[in-house]
């Protein structure tokens, strides 16, 4: 494998964990209280916005962790609602949105958690680096920002694919056709996973949904696996998808408990935490894909458009609203940063730290996060952290069963990114314009027949045979599961093809052969080195004659 083009840069492995639709007053403003120079919640200004009557709503501390029946709007013109005259729409675009809602609900949207009500990021933000000048990527939904998140742009789009209200352009959606950053990782042989739990969301990219790339994807359980295993072996860049779809939805967004997404944060760095030769090499990133809705304070900063991609939903000249964002190591010093980032900033760190190919004008203005390594070890704080009986359990148990029937709009695009994989694959190769219109007028049915009804029968999932699950996940995870399944196959048949053809260099050749042992099992890559490629051709060319024609 390739050595770390930042020669200096002591951090072998990065950990990226993207969860939901929170803002950065709500879950780190209480930090302010450990740091008096972070820009978060004064007890002595607490700030306010007024809704359609008139009605004043004042920053308070919560510890609600469902927010039932409305979930805040954050596309592009909502979030604009939201920033006017200085950040004090939010609660007048919720009570626009939800005419209906109640008083308690719309004081929500100003709430923060107080100091470590929150069991993870609190003791992180204690220990570890918080950024509180870290923005969105744009003003607006899950999905660009994510695509921002790893490719530095949207291709132009901006709207959510979901259920049709927010005039979504759906053939654009699943024409997302920019160079990735695991395209670029592929360039330079650098060993990548993605660890999901239902639907990995990333696989709406076009070139995730190749064999070759699709052969890096495994449930979330390998992650801990791998974290246990030998140093040297974990990957040098990892993505984690949280739960978007199941009973476990742990990913922070409404209205599922919010310590959900808290035990995933504590579970992912026990994990890397347990073996100390990974983590004294390893910088975690955890942040927010954006607001999602709830209230912040500080003034999003203007941006450079990424590209010139056409059409364009949006000008793409400002940045989104402030999300928490924490970097999490023995490289880094505890406190808080004030340089101005947004999530094209972990793509400057990559490219830099792996020489790795451009990734748009966006990612190259950002500023590297790479600033904040330090070049010593700081003596680590937490050995563990852990969550409560209390916590771990709901307080209200009919509330979360009544949260399994109201879905968000991400739910509705990943019903649909799922109806169009299943649809990719039983047309082959079909005509895009074809295959687009089918997904469109299927889209609606099989949202409204798998996300918005929970009667019926309860099936068990091949994505976990040993449970029982539900009609609100089955469908479209069981499709998921199979899609995975026939590209594990299809990827080691592209694998064999690049072995005969030859002509590989020492790192791509390295890079195939770890693909190959990922889907195997064998470790191809390790074996003796005048072997391991004649090892390899030839297990690959029994099953050509068998199980994989």
């Amino acid at each position: 494998m390739v050595s770390s083009r930042l020669t200096d840069d002591p951090i072998r492995h990065v950990v990226h964990l993207i969860l939901e639709n929170r803002s950065f007053d709500q879950m780190l403003g209480c930090m302010k209280a450990v740091y008096s120079d972070l820009d978060g919640i004064d007890p002595t200004a607490l700030k306010s916005n007024e809704d359609t009557a008139g009605q004043v709503y004042t920053q308070a501390a919560t510890q609600v962790r469902q927010m039932l029946k409305w979930d805040p709007h954050h596309e592009v013109p909502r979030v604009a609602v939201q920033l006017e005259n200085g950040n004090s729409g939010f609660v007048k675009d919720f009570s626009q949105q939800y005419p209906d809602s109640t008083s308690v609900a719309r004081q929500q949207i100003m709430d923060y958690y107080g100091l470590d009500f929150l069991p993870a990021l609190h003791a992180l933000g204690r220990n570890f680096k918080i950024c509180d000048r870290w923005f969105s990527s744009l003003p607006g939904p899950t999905w660009p920002n994510r695509f921002f998140a790893l490719t530095g742009t949207s291709n132009g789009r901006v709207n959510m694919p979901s259920d049709g209200i927010h005039k979504a352009d759906l053939p654009g959606y699943f024409q997302q056709t920019q160079t990735t950053l695991f395209d670029r990782l592929n360039d330079q042989a650098v060993h990548w996973k993605v660890y999901f739990h239902d639907i990995p969301q990333t696989t709406v990219l076009d070139g995730q949904r190749q064999p070759h790339n699709v052969a890096r994807y495994f449930y979330v359980s390998q992650l801990y696996e791998d974290a246990r295993g030998p140093e040297s072996e974990f990957p040098e860049y990892c993505l984690i998808e949280p739960d978007f779809m199941g009973y476990g939805q742990n990913d922070g967004h409404p209205p599922h408990d919010i310590m959900r997404s808290e035990r995933l944060i504590a579970d992912v760095y026990n994990a890397l935490r347990a073996n100390d030769e990974l983590w004294r090499s390893t910088l975690l990133i955890v942040m927010f894909d954006e607001h999602g809705g709830f209230y912040d304070h500080v003034i999003p900063p203007k941006a450079n458009p990424p590209d010139d991609a056409k059409p364009s939903e949006y000008a793409f000249d400002q940045l989104g609203v402030r999300v928490p964002a924490l970097l999490v190591s023995p490289w880094v010093k505890p406190g808080v940063d004030h340089t101005q980032f947004d999530h094209t900033s972990v793509l400057k760190y990559l490219t830099e730290k792996w020489g790795l190919g451009p990734l748009g004008r966006r990612t190259a203005a950002a500023t590297s996060i790479g600033r904040l390594i330090e070049s010593t070890p700081i003596e680590t704080r937490p050995d563990r952290i852990s969550l409560s009986i209390d916590q771990l359990r709901p307080p209200n148990a009919q509330a979360e069963e009544e949260a399994l029937g109201i879905p968000s709009s991400h739910q509705a695009a990943l019903a649909q990114l799922a109806q169009w994989i299943e649809m990719e694959a039983v047309e082959g190769a079909p005509k895009v314009a074809v295959v687009m219109a089918r997904a469109a007028e299927a889209a609606k049915a099989f949202a409204e027949k798998y996300i918005f009804r929970l009667d019926g029968a309860f099936p068990v999932s091949i994505a976990q045979p040993d449970k029982l699950s539900l009609p609100l996940q089955t469908k479209a995870t069981d499709s998921i599961a199979a899609f995975m399944m026939r590209l594990k196959q299809y990827a080691a048949m592209g694998l064999k093809t690049r072995f005969d053809q030859g002509g590989l260099t020492p790192d791509q050749q390295q890079h195939s052969l770890q693909t190959l042992a990922l889907i195997t099992g064998r470790n191809f890559h390790l074996e003796n080195s005048d072997e391991k490629l004649d090892n390899a051709k030839a297990w690959l060319s029994k099953g050509s004659s068998g199980a994989m024609k």
